[in-house]
């Protein structure tokens, strides 16, 4: 494949896909420029590009980026800013927030209970509509714009705060018909750089076999059940696209995790990551353990066949399995000594 066979593919982009285009390179000034910690996922940036930026004029793009940067800037939660953040709600009575938002059943107070990472605040009410509508709020937590609400009652036993509206940070439903004429404008090789650009990466600085590598890190966000395993050396980028990305996918940080987190809550009845997630990654492949026996047997299954049975139940997911490890030396010596798999625990 020859990169420069490219007709400019950020012009083809936004000929085909006009007020869809975001250019990669905006995400870094506003990191760099709104004081925006390094664990926010460039998604959740992008997705604010997307609503003020997607253009290719100029003067559009800095109007929008100073939008951006605006809008960071008086709703994005610091860890270090929470008690301002909220003094604004309970003064104003409303306040619009961004944060990773998670949520849990309190079976005591029979309601909803969220919590907010950065904003610390672990028991604001949820309306129980909300969460038929974005379940993903109770396995793993997702990022949003929130508005928090804040009343208090002298005698009241519950919290002050409330959540009283709610909008994840992902992709808008995607018009497929659209995607598909826009992809007839494109040769086969455009196209790949148009996909490998979308994670971040300059396809015309890659060889030829790299950009197919990038591509197969790809293949779990479309086919269902495709399980993955990539080891290599630390600090390659592995786990970068399963984390930064999209909102459809879930890292799990150092391998812990249970059976009913990941598969199924026998107590609650509800479907773990696995029924709600596209794909559930595990990062440090070496550290995965189950507090549950079973837990390891339950996922050959499912690799396996797609179901897993739990109970008197027998369920179907369609998640993808990616597992990222290290390798502490080269391909080569680590054949001569053991076997590529070693990693594995």
């Amino acid at each position: 494949m020859d990169a420069n066979v490219d007709k400019d593919v950020d012009q083809l982009l936004n000929e085909n896909f006009a007020g869809r285009v975001v250019r990669k390179d905006l995400t870094k000034l506003i990191k760099e420029g709104a004081n925006v910690p390094v664990y926010v996922p460039v998604y959740v940036l992008e997705y604010l590009l997307g609503m003020y930026c997607a253009s290719n004029d100029e003067a559009v793009i800095q109007e929008g980026l100073a939008n951006v940067k605006r809008v960071l800037a008086e709703n994005y939660v610091r860890p270090d800013e929470a008690e301002k953040v909220k003094s604004l709600v309970r003064e104003r009575g409303s306040y619009k927030v961004i944060d990773r938002v998670q949520v849990r059943l309190n079976e005591k107070k029979d309601r909803y209970e969220a919590t907010f990472s950065n904003l610390g605040i672990k028991d604001a009410e949820i309306s129980s509509s909300v969460i038929k509508k974005y379940e993903k709020l109770l396995v793993g937590g997702i990022w949003v714009i929130a508005t928090l609400s804040y009343y208090f009652d002298e005698g009241q036993k519950t919290s002050p705060y409330s959540v009283s509206l709610l909008k994840p940070i992902q992709m808008p439903n995607m018009n497929m018909q659209e995607l598909f004429d826009g992809r007839k404008k494109f040769s086969k090789d455009e196209w790949i750089n148009a996909l490998i650009r979308s994670i971040g990466m300059e396809p015309t600085a890659l060889e030829e076999h790299v950009r197919w590598h990038l591509l197969a890190r790809m293949i779990p966000f479309v086919e269902n059940n495709y399980n993955v395993c990539e080891l290599g050396p630390r600090g390659t980028g592995k786990s970068h696209i399963y984390k930064e990305c999209s909102p459809n996918s879930i890292l799990i940080s150092g391998g812990q995790t249970t059976v009913a987190n990941l598969f199924y809550n026998m107590s609650t009845r509800r479907i773990g990551l696995v029924g709600l997630w596209d794909i559930v990654a595990f990062d440090e492949v070496a550290g995965i353990s189950f507090k549950d026996k079973d837990g390891v047997q339950i996922m050959k299954d499912y690799m396996a066949s797609g179901s897993f049975a739990r109970g008197r139940e027998q369920m179907e997911a369609s998640a993808s399995m990616v597992f990222v490890g290290n390798i502490n030396q080269s391909v080569e010596s680590l054949v001569k000594t053991s076997h590529l798999l070693a990693p594995f625990p």
